[in-house]
């Protein structure tokens, strides 16, 4: 004690101007953090942002702009700029990110009918444009027009027959190897991250984690046009998933733009999440329900500014895709339905039990996909990602054409079993046997005893069924992009039109039974088959997703039912709650833990009784942490720890005696600083002292000169005692998103806690690897 306040009196003594001019001639110290120094608070991949500091940069920013503001006009213009400047970007966000979609649903329909034939009006024309102006089709044939050949009326001439058949066929099998083929190769040659859905690495990096590419240009640009080649294949995928991925690469682009968004970590995510909101907009024509999935579903941080600008983009996004018609209905999505009829008290059963059943495969479907991508991660299957695609698309091709349910697009078949019966409806669904003296009300048609055909249809829905639940467990997760929210609505709404059927023929025998007794006479319309399908549909997809609020909201916009949203509910919720029994995690927490991200779960409860010591490192065994002292280290010494550690920052203590806490210093804030030094200030080599106090002492005078890196220290680093319960640390974490945290006793240094360890420590409780977290 007596030494320091020695030093210290020396120090106040000491002329501070002698430092700024140099001593005895050597060079005068610099302060590298006066001037901006580039590569200082940027981060490297695979590793998690500093929210706080994040967020304090903002705001010292923000109060330098304010400040400037009130000195002069131009400044003031600036900041008004600046203030504007993120509705402009959500603007641009909206315009690109619609024009995208537009052009991926345009492309999409079309190569999807390519592979049943082509127009010789036009070939870019898709099987329904080609017939539109066709003064030759009739009601009953009305897919059938001049214009319109296919495969087999090009090669051989004619239509009807085996051969004509085997060539149709042969044809579909063809051009779906192609266009998965051209999408795999594309994939794996130009943009490895264009696969999948997108959805858990987004859930990640809006959490704060750190992967360079995966949002970049080239991702973008490979994922477009894959897409459209994956969902014109045939396989069971849907691009409403990868929608979400393209609309966040255009907002983390046209960040690039502002540089408020560009050098802030934080603020980008902010863009992020709204362009999430803006990707489910675009895919369903559903921007409320957009913002409530980011807000639900993707979202770790999204304050009520975000909500509205999220809210802005995703209704200038929705208007643009409005603007293109992708479908040629003047809607916004393919399978818009009304409905006529009202939903009775009674009904609430069957849509319950729809719940049931999509709770059921949701947890079904989770278990037997990550199983089978495990299988790819582990075995040598994941070493032939071209060659699985391709046998995964022959399977799916030749499985499919022969049934009229499964060689159509998904999109088109959910549209179908959503709709209503009416009038003017050809389906084989809607084939029912006429009965004399039906009463008409408007375009509703009453209950009808069921035809030969719809039964064929029944069964052929229910062979779609199983096909459709099997073959999309090994689709989704492979080398191309793949989304989820279409197949998991294919099997819901087989499965809920197959029940509203077969409720509706029960209504049509046994309307004078008890529970239609009432409500449902003879010759009304008394059930809806499409309204149990899209109940079906909202089930599974909850099941497998876990989405409650954002996906009532989805279907609602899908409908523009309001009245049905009470159904919707009760299958939502039945849905959840049968899920979350047979296993907590949805898919995309669950592909977020097979990948190792360390993604801390915001709904997931910690009540284990842990201390804080029981988690951080250093463990009893284990050596001490490696330590920086503020002003005892040469530059030789701190590159020398540098290299022979690989841990991502350094507690900055007073001495190795002490252990008392000063600070917290990044180890590529330490490499940067150390760089730029070495080029800026004369003098400086291996022997060099570096300074993390506010003044430094006075230096021999043929000592080189020192480093002054305070300003690169985190003076204010997040600390818990060693018997904080673990509970309270993690909620820490998850609230203010930390990356780490430091154990104190009695204000000295005894450990750290970053995120990885809280998270092995979880994974550890349930029983489940420690090593699965793979990222810093």
């Amino acid at each position: 004690i007596i030494e320091s306040t020695f030093c210290s009196q020396c120090f106040l003594n000491y002329d501070t101007s002698v430092l700024e001019n140099g001593v005895n001639g050597v060079p005068k110290m610099m302060d590298l953090l006066d001037e901006p120094v580039p590569g200082v608070g940027t981060y490297e991949d695979f590793n998690t942002i500093d929210w706080v500091r994040e967020k304090s940069k903002d705001r010292d920013r923000h109060r330098e702009i304010a400040s400037q503001s009130k000195e002069s006009t131009w400044a003031f213009i600036m900041s008004i700029h600046d203030a504007f400047s993120g509705w402009l970007l959500m603007l641009l966000v909206g315009l690109k990110a619609g024009a995208l979609a537009g052009w991926i649903d345009i492309a999409a329909h079309w190569m999807t009918d390519l592979k049943e034939g082509v127009c010789l009006s036009g070939f870019w024309f898709n099987h329904e444009h080609c017939c539109w102006n066709s003064k030759e089709t009739t009601f009953q044939e009305r897919d059938k027009c001049p214009n319109w050949k296919s495969w087999a009326e090009l090669l051989i001439g004619y239509n009807n027959g085996p051969l004509a058949y085997i060539m149709n066929y042969l044809m579909y099998v063809c051009w779906a190897l192609f266009f998965s083929f051209l999408a795999v190769s594309l994939v794996r040659s130009f943009a490895p991250y264009a696969c999948g859905s997108g959805i858990p690495e987004i859930k990640t990096i809006l959490s704060g984690f750190i992967i360079r590419g995966y949002l970049g240009k080239w991702t973008l640009m490979i994922k477009t046009i894959t897409l459209v080649l994956a969902v014109s294949s045939g396989l069971s995928l849907g691009k409403e998933g990868p929608l979400v991925h393209v609309a966040c690469c255009c907002g983390n682009i046209l960040c690039h733009l502002f540089t408020k968004y560009r050098k802030n970590e934080a603020k980008r995510r902010e863009v992020l999440s709204a362009a999430a909101a803006v990707g489910v907009s675009v895919a369903f024509g559903a921007p409320i329900g957009g913002v409530l999935f980011s807000l639900e579903e993707v979202s770790y941080y999204f304050p009520l500014k975000t909500l509205w600008r999220s809210f802005f983009a995703a209704l200038v996004a929705a208007f643009t895709l409005r603007s293109i018609n992708p479908f040629g209905n003047s809607r916004l999505v393919l399978f818009y339905v009304e409905f006529h009829s009202p939903w009775h008290l009674v009904e609430l059963v069957p849509f319950v039990l729809l719940g049931i059943f999509g709770g059921i495969w949701g947890a079904f479907f989770i278990r037997a996909n990550i199983a089978w991508c495990r299988r790819r991660k582990t075995t040598r299957l994941g070493q032939y990602p071209v060659l699985e695609v391709l046998v995964v698309t022959a399977i799916t091709a030749v499985l499919a054409f022969p049934n009229s349910y499964t060689r159509m697009s998904t999109s088109e078949l959910i549209s179908e079993l959503f709709n209503d019966c009416g009038l003017l409806d050809s389906s084989q669904l809607c084939n029912y046997s006429n009965v004399s003296d039906i009463k008409l009300s408007g375009n509703t048609l009453p209950d009808r005893p069921a035809s030969h055909d719809v039964y064929m249809a029944m069964w052929q829905l229910a062979l779609a069924l199983i096909f459709k639940m099997l073959i999309t467990v090994v689709t989704f997760g492979m080398k191309i992009p793949s989304g989820l929210f279409i197949p998991s609505m294919a099997v819901g709404a087989i499965a809920g039109r197959l029940l509203g059927v077969g409720m509706e023929q029960l209504a049509y025998y046994h309307h004078d039974w008890v529970i239609f007794k009432g409500w449902c006479s003879p010759g009304a319309d008394c059930i809806t088959p499409g309204l149990y399908a899209m109940v079906g549909a909202a089930a599974c997809l909850g099941g497998v997703t876990r989405m409650t609020v954002s996906l009532v909201v989805i279907m609602f916009e899908l409908t523009g039912g309001l009245e049905y949203i009470v159904p919707l509910m009760a299958a939502t919720m039945t849905s959840k709650w049968v899920a979350d029994a047979l296993g907590r995690e949805g898919i995309y927490e669950a592909h977020i833990r097979l990948n190792g991200y360390p993604f801390l779960e915001p709904k997931e409860e910690f009540s284990h009784k842990t201390l804080a010591m029981d988690v951080m490192r250093p463990r009893r065994s284990d050596p001490p942490v490696s330590i920086i002292t503020q002003d005892g280290m040469s530059v030789e010494e701190v590159e020398a720890l540098i290299a022979d550690t690989s841990y991502s920052g350094f507690p900055v203590v007073v001495s190795q005696e002490s252990q008392r806490l000063v600070g917290f210093v990044l180890r590529r804030d330490l490499v940067v600083s150390i760089e730029n030094a070495r080029q800026r200030q004369e003098g400086v080599v291996s022997t060099s002292r570096i300074f993390f106090t506010e003044y430094t002492p006075p230096q021999p005078p043929n000592c080189p000169p020192p480093l002054k890196l305070r300003g690169i220290m985190d003076l204010s680093p997040f600390t818990v005692t060693d018997h904080t319960p673990m509970d309270i640390v993690v909620d820490i974490f998850r609230k203010l998103g930390l990356r780490q945290c430091l154990v104190t006793h009695n204000g000295r240094l005894l450990g750290i806690i970053t995120k990885k360890d809280i998270l092995k420590h979880m994974a550890q409780i349930a029983n489940r690897d420690p090593d699965s977290i793979l990222f810093n």
